[in-house]
């Protein structure tokens, strides 16, 4: 499905655009803002060839144009290792906006930035202080972490290193323990969300009574049962004791799921959220990753074959009952 993005109208009257900025200047500018692979974090991965191919300049060209931007007009970073891109004012303009779907969005994908520096970049122009928070909570966490995978390293230098040997499982050990610290690093950041929300009342209590109309409203117009209160009530217990980070849209995508299979009973729909739950599918979009890796091909039909009932009738034979009899 396509993306939409709008500049504000007001792009045209900043003076950095109006009085600082080349005609190619600009033009670069607004490909930055409404490329494709724009996000709503203000930073999104992207090659240097793919700029190049879009707007249609030789590796020079893009090259020199960047470096004016990075260092000029200090208004981009480029990390070209991990190929992310961060706009700095991005969040002044664009994170200015309130509601727990949006806050998902956000932390949805600052969970995929490599670069965490870039996060802090985009920080510093945000006006909104529960995005900022957010946007600071992923510093903060990598700040921590990198700060004792230094005390690791010098307490594993106190040591002597081992002989390599046939059963040496370095390897191993150091794989698990990183799977571990990055299982930590989701939670603690799944917590500072929450935590966000928890803050800001007026936002929760809002976003409570929505969510919980939505989810009641389906119940009842669907047939699972309009005077079943209690049903409801434990239904709804899992916009705040799941871990889902979306919980309504889970909830209502398990409700049509029961729709689907005639299976209209509470226990089915958290059944299939209890399953979920324990896949650590957690958004719509890795439930619906996951469906499809699950889903099973067409089924082929059996080839048919054909059943010879005898030779062909010669279309001249004519039958004679008295042919071979003596009369």
């Amino acid at each position: 499905m396509a993306k939409y993005r709008m500049v504000r109208t007001d792009f045209w009257k900043n003076p950095n655009v109006s009085e600082e900025m080349t005609p190619e200047d600009k033009f670069f500018f607004l490909y930055l803002l409404t490329n494709p692979y724009t996000t709503q974090i203000g930073i999104y991965k992207i090659t240097k060839k793919e700029m190049a191919f879009d707007l249609g300049y030789s590796d020079e060209t893009l090259n020199l144009i960047m470096e004016r931007f990075i260092e000029h007009h200090k208004m981009i970073r480029y990390n070209p290792v991990t190929r992310e891109l961060a706009i700095k004012n991005w969040g002044k303009f664009n994170l200015d906006k309130g509601g727990k779907p949006f806050m998902d969005c956000i932390y949805s994908e600052l969970k995929n930035v490599k670069d965490t520096s870039l996060i802090q970049y985009v920080s510093e122009a945000i006006q909104k202080q529960e995005i900022r928070s957010l946007f600071e909570s992923f510093c903060e966490q990598e700040e921590r972490d990198s700060s004792n995978k230094v005390n690791d390293q010098k307490e594993n230098n106190t040591y002597s290193a081992p002989d390599c040997g046939e059963n040496d499982d370095t390897f191993t050990s150091r794989y698990t323990i990183g799977g571990q610290k990055e299982n930590k690093k989701e939670k603690q950041q799944q917590k500072a969300f929450k935590t966000i929300i928890e803050n800001n009342p007026e936002i929760e209590n809002h976003l409570k009574t929505a969510d919980a109309k939505e989810i009641i409203e389906f119940w009842d117009n669907n047939g699972f049962g309009f005077s079943n209160v209690n049903a409801k009530q434990q239904l709804l217990s899992w916009l705040d004791d799941s871990s889902f980070l979306q919980p309504k849209e889970v909830i209502l995508k398990a409700m049509t799921i029961a729709c689907a299979n005639n299976k209209r009973k509470l226990n089915y729909v958290v059944g299939i959220l209890k399953n979920w739950e324990n896949e650590s599918l957690l958004t719509i979009e890795e439930i619906d990753s996951f469906q499809t890796k699950e889903k099973p091909g067409p089924k082929q039909r059996p080839l048919t074959q054909s059943i010879s009932a005898g030779r062909d009738i010669p279309s001249e034979f004519k039958l004679d009952l008295t042919a071979g009899e003596d009369w």
